[in-house]
């Protein structure tokens, strides 16, 4: 409860002094771009890579890569960046909070939750009435993906037990610990628990368990822009989105190139890890009427989940970025 509350009042202090800035942005060729360390930036890597080697570009973007959401988020409305990757639902508060002066431009990871234990008896989310689950993400995107898949499959929250750990790695430790435990990792955390304990498998995806409820596609990270920012340099935003769009095909296609990256940039410790994580972080690239049906859904059930989650309302149209016409 603590780290929620953490986590809304400095998303909350961030928003304000957004909502109070009267700068108009100014056209610029250059951009300021914040990421979250994990997969929003494994689908990024390549193109940081060819920003940091290449200098003939039309546009010069520089890279910070960040531990948490609540600092991509500190740093996006404090101007200190100008274009953030951030979990879908931060997107929708920061949208809220300042009356329609952000959009998003993009989605760029789709779901990275599995289930993961030694216990054989787990093969899917209707597995887990009466038993004992650990997980990350108290009041974030885990919790609520969580409780939704728990009643779509007719399991109560009073029929489990679960209990949050304020890191990833605290998972992984227990698992270890306790061969009949039962945790919900995202990517690449995952894959890399497993790799270290033979004993540990990832029994379900929960985006394929989220799939087969017809509720539209479950959403991790969306990457976000300010409005201004946005009218002040459409340029910019297209030649992020071409590469950006590059990039995430680059990691679906070349997995190993893009494992060596990520492993260089400190995502993940070892590139054998990264290789075998890569394809099940759901790396994907929707933009347009794609991205408004997807992200536009995942909303819907957050809102019927916790208001609070996403701002207190689903956003309006005008939250979804659309291509500027030539």
């Amino acid at each position: 409860m603590k780290k929620k509350m953490m986590l809304f009042a400095a998303v909350a202090m961030s928003v304000s002094m957004l909502a109070g800035t009267s700068v108009t942005a100014l056209a610029q060729d250059t951009a300021r771009v914040g990421s979250l360390k994990g997969p929003t930036s494994m689908g990024l890597v390549s193109f940081m890579n060819e920003a940091e080697t290449e200098d003939d570009e039309d546009v010069q973007f520089t890279f910070e890569m960040m531990a948490a959401a609540d600092e991509v988020s500190a740093g996006f409305t404090s101007g200190d960046l100008d274009i953030a990757l951030v979990p879908a639902n931060i997107a929708s508060i920061l949208y809220n909070k300042t009356e329609g002066k952000v959009q998003v431009i993009d989605v760029n990871t789709l779901g990275v939750l599995y289930i993961v234990t030694a216990d054989e008896s787990i093969a899917g989310v209707a597995d887990l009435k009466g038993k004992a689950i650990y997980s990350t993400g108290k009041g974030q995107t885990p919790e609520y993906v969580l409780n939704y898949l728990l009643e779509a499959n007719g399991i109560s929250q009073d029929d489990v037990t679960v209990e949050f750990k304020s890191e990833a790695t605290e998972v992984v430790s227990v698992l270890a610990q306790d061969e009949s435990a039962i945790g919900i990792l995202p990517q690449p955390f995952a894959t890399a628990a497993c790799k270290q304990n033979e004993n540990l498998k990832e029994v379900c995806d929960l985006t394929r368990e989220w799939d087969k409820t017809g509720k539209g596609t479950l959403v991790t990270g969306v990457t976000i822009a300010k409005k201004d920012y946005i009218d002040a340099n459409p340029e910019v935003i297209e030649e992020f989105l071409d590469e950006h769009e590059d990039s995430i095909e680059f990691a679906e296609e070349d997995t190993a190139k893009t494992a060596e990256l990520v492993a260089a940039a400190g995502i993940v410790e070892k590139a054998p890890i990264a290789e075998a994580a890569i394809p099940k972080c759901n790396l994907k690239y929707l933009d347009g009427e794609e991205m408004k049906t997807a992200l536009g859904g995942y909303l819907e059930v957050l809102m019927e989940q916790n208001p609070e989650s996403i701002g207190g309302s689903l956003p309006g149209d005008d939250f979804y970025y659309t291509e500027t016409e030539d």
